[in-house]
């Protein structure tokens, strides 16, 4: 290569870095600010998620302590207490439901969270399901069958159990027929556990039927 050749090369390549420091110079302010608005989303989501995870470990503690207290109405007064808001209230307002000795306030903390749909379904159907299985329910039958039918749809987590308290519902209504039926169809069920499947097999006897011609 030429003298002439390398000076042209060299004088190509100092302009190209001029070049270079210039745009960096110019726009080079966008990569600092990416790098920090890249750097401080993350720290920021993280002390979010530590932010969250003291939360939850501070409603876990604040619960089962609540949930040690002597008697039933000093349990409810400490999980009312906690003033928990979302998924955290549901959960709080289902244990309060099953340790409440007046049924009328069970079913109202279990009809609020089965009627509030930002609640995952998971809740809201467990929380209708056990508004349906209440000792004395005050819920009529026939408002009972209406509320767990959703719940008996193909691959619903309860499915199996809701169908057992629409059977009980029918019978409660005398609609043995359809009661027996249902009970045939539970009976046979393999998706049905096997305590659920004698359950069942117990109330086609108590109604006159079969199990095994069900």
């Amino acid at each position: 290569m030429s003298s002439t050749d390398s000076f042209i090369d060299e004088v190509t390549e100092e302009v190209r870095r001029d070049k270079l420091y210039g745009y960096l110079r110019k726009y080079g302010w966008i990569g600092v600010l990416a790098v920090v608005l890249i750097v401080g989303g993350a720290a920021v989501n993280e002390w979010l998620k530590a932010r969250e995870r003291a939360k939850a470990q501070a409603a876990g503690d604040a619960i089962l302590a609540a949930v040690a207290a002597e008697s039933p109405a000093a349990r409810i007064a400490a999980l009312d207490a906690i003033g928990a808001t979302g998924d955290r209230a549901a959960l709080i307002d289902l244990i309060v439901a099953a340790e409440a000795d007046d049924t009328g306030l069970a079913a109202e903390r279990l009809q609020a969270i089965a009627a509030d749909a930002t609640l995952p379904a998971l809740y809201r159907d467990l929380a209708t399901l056990k508004r349906a299985m209440l000792p004395g329910s005050p819920v009529p039958a026939d408002e009972r069958k209406a509320d767990l039918a959703p719940l008996t749809a193909a691959g619903a987590p309860f499915r199996a159990l809701a169908e057992e308290q629409i059977a009980l519902a029918e019978i409660e209504l005398g609609e043995t027929d359809a009661a027996l039926a249902r009970l045939g169809a539970l009976f046979a069920d393999q998706d049905a556990s096997g305590a659920l499947r004698e359950r069942a097999s117990q109330l086609i006897v108590a109604l006159g039927g079969d199990p095994d011609g069900a």
